[in-house]
């Protein structure tokens, strides 16, 4: 099994500018063929990650959904400012 918070934390780490304040957690979900991952930073980090319009958020959707589509799960990430 991937470890989707592990691959998520890679593929932002590069973006952020603190790398200490970032963290990637697997939160329960109702779903069982469903992961939720919420990703948590400083404020403009947060708007580095969803970038304009979302289109960094909706990559990073996009990019997490070809990493689980071996699971058969999907992938929901949600971005929350420490």
């Amino acid at each position: 099994m991937a470890e989707l918070d592990k691959v998520l934390l890679d593929l932002v780490k590069p973006m952020v500018e603190d790398k200490d304040s970032l963290e990637v957690r697997i939160m329960p979900s109702a779903d069982e063929k469903e992961v939720l991952l919420h990703v948590y930073a400083k404020n403009d980090d947060i708007a580095r990650l969803i970038g304009r319009k979302g289109s960094m958020a909706s990559a990073l959707r996009q990019v997490m959904s070809v990493a689980s589509h071996t699971e058969d799960k999907k992938v929901t990430i949600k971005f929350e400012q420490i």
